[in-house]
């Protein structure tokens, strides 16, 4: 009887020894992966979110313009004089300040 207890319990250790490197694996690239790309994600969703008119932006194209108009899901840019684009606000890289 206490040969059978002891395979068992050999068996039961032989499988967290190999369970344990996977669990160390999933938790360094959650930690150098998932969790930074949530943060980044989450600091873009901010900035999306607090856009205002007159701050001057890049769209995810390069274009650079002022914001003249928001609506849910639209960016109205002007980009040159009497030339004004309507984009996602997705579309939007980054502000690089605020009209003076």
């Amino acid at each position: 009887m206490t040969f059978i207890a002891a395979a068992q319990s050999a068996g039961a250790e032989v499988w967290l020894a190999n369970l344990l490197p996977i669990a160390v694996i999933v938790a360094i690239f959650y930690f150098l992966v998932i969790a930074p790309a949530n943060k980044q994600r989450k600091k873009t969703q901010e900035m999306l979110d607090s856009l205002k008119k007159g701050d001057r932006v890049v769209t995810t194209g390069g274009i650079h313009g002022t914001i003249q108009g928001l609506e849910n899901d639209i960016v109205y840019l002007k980009i040159a004089d009497n030339v004004k684009i309507k984009v996602a606000r997705a579309a939007i890289a980054s502000v690089i300040g605020t009209e003076s």
